[in-house]
């Protein structure tokens, strides 16, 4: 007759089924990131449709220019899954005494290359510049939204911008990836971490917070966090009933952004 396994076995023999388990879905995770965090696939577009190029690195990013000639310019960057360029009438009309600057991420729209921190950080900075080639007296305004946030934040704490507005932003990306999974280490398996709070901690230009009350995809506790870590009180506008992507509907978030940059 066959020993029957003891108590104590089957109690370790199943805790190591566990461990082993999480252990594969942290692995998963680590090794899936940028799949998690990057959407690019329905925003693209083909080159013909764009009217703007910049070289970054050997990579071609391309996207609109719209108000071409203003001595102003605002630059927007833009969310994870985002086509920018339904943007150019709307910002046409809120931004009319600047130039405004859509360029898609790499991997995104009609730009080259794959996503990534580290390279969309650059790029950002190489747009910026760019920019202020073409805009060397005038003031130079930089929007983020959702991932954009995290990108914007980044330039503001690398480069002069006066105002600066962040739409649902986060104190860092692992942050919130821990607020989704909070039974896994995320913020150790994380390389993708845009940690917006550390890159604002000396900042001392304007900021606009546009801030969804009902945000399933960054917690609202997140965006307190980053409100906490700014050195000035920013001017926050409040979407109690708005989430994630749907606070744009609101006829306040035109109004806001563009009081904000005149």
């Amino acid at each position: 007759m066959a020993e029957r396994l003891r108590p104590g076995r089957v109690l370790l023999a199943a805790g190591l089924l566990v461990l082993v388990g999480y252990a594969a879905i942290s692995a998963l995770m680590y090794a899936r990131q940028r799949d998690l965090v990057y959407h690019p696939g329905h925003t693209r577009v083909g080159t013909e449709a764009t009217d703007f190029e910049l070289h970054s690195d050997g990579i071609r990013l391309r996207g609109w220019r719209v108000n071409p000639g203003r001595n102003d310019a605002l630059v927007y960057f833009g969310g994870n899954a985002e086509r920018i360029e339904a943007w150019r009438e709307p910002f046409a009309q809120w931004f009319g005494h600047r130039t405004v600057y859509l360029v898609a991420y790499r991997g995104y729209g009609a730009s080259e290359g794959e996503p990534g921190e580290e390279a969309l950080r650059a790029d950002a900075l190489a747009l910026y510049d760019e920019v202020r080639r073409r805009h060397p007296d005038g003031d130079i305004g930089v929007v983020g939204r959702s991932l954009g946030s995290g990108v914007a934040a980044w330039v503001a704490s690398r480069r002069p911008v006066d105002r600066l507005a962040l739409v649902t932003p986060f104190d860092g990306l692992a942050e919130v990836g821990q607020a989704h999974y909070p039974w896994l280490p995320v913020r150790l398996l994380m390389d993708e971490r845009y940690p917006s709070a550390e890159y604002l901690r000396g900042y001392q230009g304007r900021v606009l917070v546009l801030r969804a009350g009902r945000d399933q995809v960054v917690p609202p506790g997140n965006t307190d966090r980053l409100l906490a870590a700014l050195p000035r009180p920013p001017r926050v506008v409040d979407f109690p009933d708005s989430g994630h992507n749907d606070l744009s509907d609101d006829p306040r978030y035109g109004e806001a952004l563009a009081g904000f940059m005149r």
